[in-house]
């Protein structure tokens, strides 16, 4: 038994004529009848009395043209979903990304995303830099968007690709004596508290912030550690310090901090799009090229 002799039992149950089911068939009738014959000795039951002017399905025939016609459906779907799945059209995707990038790079990379493969599940996590290197070696995140290509890591195990640049920022409490300058002179937060995260979380980032107020002519004084750059920003707005975020995070617009222009103008930062070296799956092949640089 084979799918072709289900296709011939199902057309000729709906014709119940050999000489049309076999055009629609592309056969000849005598090899449609040869075929149903041999399925029909294979099963060891008639599916269809046939006379010299009409062709009847038996009782054994409706239900096993049921069967058949299920089986042909599910034939279609399993081959249906597997060029989906090759396409890299159907699956699912586990994605980290930083908090700076919440705000307008992850949005628009998954409208587009969204738009071209509606039917992959997404798994969204915010995780810092080092945890998403971390799980990406571990297998459990199948791509991260991160600040840089952390220092130590294995190239031969992760890659990584610039996909986006942004500019670091002053966040100051609103009611801050220097929220009203714009620009803001570095030097001028010598002798400010500071809120910003662990270092091994975002090594890049965290040298990036450091290597400004040291050419600035100090170190940051931090008076609180934060994970997430949400948390940052509600510290900073509680006047627990200030900080230097990247200016993605601008985009909150939040009534209670102000986002101000560092002088001298700061040095471009990156975000890279990171995954497993060698992986072969073609949801993280689709969604690495919809994140192509547009620098």
């Amino acid at each position: 038994m084979n799918l072709d002799q289900l296709r011939y039992i199902v057309l000729l149950a709906e014709e119940l004529h050999f000489a049309r089911a076999a055009t629609k068939l592309g056969l000849q009738p005598p090899r449609l009848s040869q075929q149903v014959r041999k399925l029909e000795d294979e099963l060891g039951v008639q599916l269809f009395e046939r006379t010299t002017r009409e062709v009847q399905i038996t009782s054994a025939g409706k239900n096993f043209v049921a069967e058949a016609a299920q089986a042909l459906h599910h034939a279609e779907r399993a081959k249906r979903v597997a060029r989906q799945t090759g396409r890299g059209e159907v699956g699912q995707l586990s994605l980290g990304f930083v908090g700076s990038a919440a705000h307008e790079l992850l949005p628009r990379l998954l409208r587009r995303f969204r738009r071209n493969y509606p039917n992959v599940k997404l798994q969204l996590r915010e995780l810092a830099s080092t945890e998403q290197i971390d799980e990406l070696l571990a297998g459990s995140l199948d791509v991260g968007i991160l600040h840089a290509h952390e220092k130590g890591v294995d190239q031969d195990e992760v890659v990584t690709q610039e996909i986006s640049r942004d500019r670091l920022v002053a966040a100051l409490s609103r009611r801050h004596p220097l929220a009203h300058r714009d620009p803001l002179p570095i030097a001028s937060l010598a002798e400010e508290s500071f809120v910003l995260f662990p270092r091994h979380l975002g090594p890049s980032l965290h040298d990036n912030i450091t290597r400004l107020t040291r050419a600035a002519g100090f170190e940051p004084q931090v008076s609180q550690e934060a994970v997430h750059m949400h948390t940052i920003i509600g510290l900073v707005a509680a006047d627990i310090g200030v900080s230097i975020v990247p200016g993605s995070m601008a985009t909150l617009r939040r009534t209670d901090v102000v986002f101000r222009t560092l002088t001298p103008q700061t040095r471009s930062i990156s975000l890279h799009l990171a995954w497993r070296r060698g992986d072969t799956s073609p949801v993280v092949r689709n969604f690495r090229a919809l994140s192509a640089p547009r620098l």
